[in-house]
């Protein structure tokens, strides 16, 4: 069984036991669990359910594994030919670990 949830802005199929990487939780600390609602599809065995657009009485329970994880650096680099022109930035996205315990659809 599977469903497909929105989880902080992000859609991901997710299953029991599965380990995850959500964009940053604020306020949640190690141990703690977490539900998210809003369950877009489930799939239980070939019994598919569609939601419209969540369902209702579906959830995922998840329990917060490191509550700050940072992410791959990422490099944005601008320049303009012979202009003499250009920018470098970059950034680290900050996600938190979830293990999903149950899923409930």
């Amino acid at each position: 069984m599977y469903v497909i949830a929105n989880m902080n802005g992000q859609q991901m199929k997710v299953e029991e036991g599965k380990k995850l990487f959500v964009h940053h939780l604020k306020g949640v600390d190690a141990g703690q669990t977490v539900e998210f609602d809003e369950v877009l599809l489930a799939d239980n065995n070939g019994a598919v359910t569609v939601g419209t657009p969540y369902i209702e009485g579906a959830k995922v329970v998840c329990e917060v594994k490191s509550p700050l994880v940072k992410g791959d650096k990422v490099i944005i680099f601008r320049m303009k030919r012979r202009k003499d022109s250009k920018k470098k930035n970059g950034y680290r996205e900050q996600f938190t670990e979830v293990v999903v315990k149950q899923v409930i659809a």
